[in-house]
C-alpha cells in the first residue's frame, strides 16, 4: 500500500511540475503568444467577412448576370451565350469580372461545351480544365467532354485516359457506362480488342440498367471476332 501512495505522490509532484513549467513559459513568452493568438483571430474574421462581404454579393450579383447566358445557352444561341450581346453579359465576361464564385466557376463548364460545339476544341480543352466541381453528373461529363475534344484533335489516347478518368468519378449509371463505352469504342479503333472486350464486359456485369447495356452483348461479340480474325 506504501509503495502506491508513494507512486501517486510522486504523479501528482511530476503534474505540478509540468503546471509551473508551462506556467513560466507562458509568462516568458506572454508577448508572443499573445500576437499569435491575435493574428489568428484577425485572420478568422478576415475570412468571415471576405466570404460575407465581398463574395456573397458578388455571387448573387454573378448568378443575376449569368441568367440570360444560361438561356441562350439552352436556345443554342452559342455566340450571344458566350459573348454577351448590348444588354447581358455572356459567359466569358462573367469569368472575368467574377472571378472565385461559383457562378464564374460554372461559366467555364458552359464556355468549355459551347467550344467544343463550335469545334474549338483547344479553347474547350482550356476552359473544361479551369472548371471544378464534385457534382455527381457534371464533374464526370466535364471530363469526359475535355476526352471528346481530344478524340476530336485525333489524340485517341488522351482521349482514352480521360473517358475512363470520367468514369471513375462518380460511379453511377448515366456517366460512367457511357464513358466506359466511349473508352471502350477508341480502344477498338487503336485495336486493343482486348480492352475494349473488358470495358464492355464491365458494363454488361456491373451496369445492366443503363442505356449502354441494351447493345453491349453484340459490342463484346463484334470484338471477340475481330481478335479471331
Amino acid at each position: 500500500m506504501a509503495k502506491k501512495i508513494d507512486n501517486t505522490e510522486e504523479k501528482i509532484h511530476a503534474v505540478e511540475e509540468a503546471l509551473s513549467k508551462s506556467e513560466k513559459f507562458i509568462e516568458k513568452n506572454q508577448k508572443i503568444l499573445t500576437i499569435v493568438i491575435g493574428s489568428a483571430i484577425v485572420i478568422v474574421l478576415g475570412v468571415f467577412a471576405f466570404q460575407k462581404l465581398y463574395i456573397a454579393p458578388r455571387e448573387k450579383a454573378a448568378q443575376g448576370q449569368m441568367f440570360m447566358a444560361q438561356k441562350y445557352f439552352e436556345e443554342d444561341s452559342l455566340n450571344k451565350a458566350l459573348n454577351g450581346d448590348a444588354n447581358y453579359p455572356g459567359f466569358l465576361t462573367i469569368i472575368d469580372d467574377y472571378g472565385m464564385t461559383k457562378a464564374a466557376n460554372l461559366s467555364k463548364y458552359y464556355a468549355g461545351i459551347i467550344y467544343l460545339k463550335q469545334g474549338k476544341y483547344e479553347d474547350a480543352i482550356t476552359y473544361l480544365k479551369k472548371f471544378d466541381s464534385d457534382d455527381e453528373f457534371v464533374g464526370p461529363m466535364a471530363t469526359g467532354s475535355i476526352g471528346d475534344a481530344n478524340l476530336e484533335l485525333g489524340k485517341k489516347e488522351e482521349a482514352v485516359d480521360y473517358y475512363m478518368k470520367a468514369s471513375s468519378m462518380q460511379e453511377n449509371d448515366l456517366t460512367t457506362p457511357l464513358y466506359l463505352l466511349r473508352a471502350a469504342f477508341v480502344y477498338e479503333d487503336l485495336g486493343k480488342f482486348d480492352k475494349a472486350i473488358e470495358l464492355y464486359e464491365k458494363i454488361q456485369k456491373e451496369h445492366t440498367k443503363s442505356t449502354e447495356a441494351r447493345d453491349i452483348d453484340k459490342y463484346i461479340e463484334q470484338a471477340k471476332a475481330k481478335i479471331a480474325k
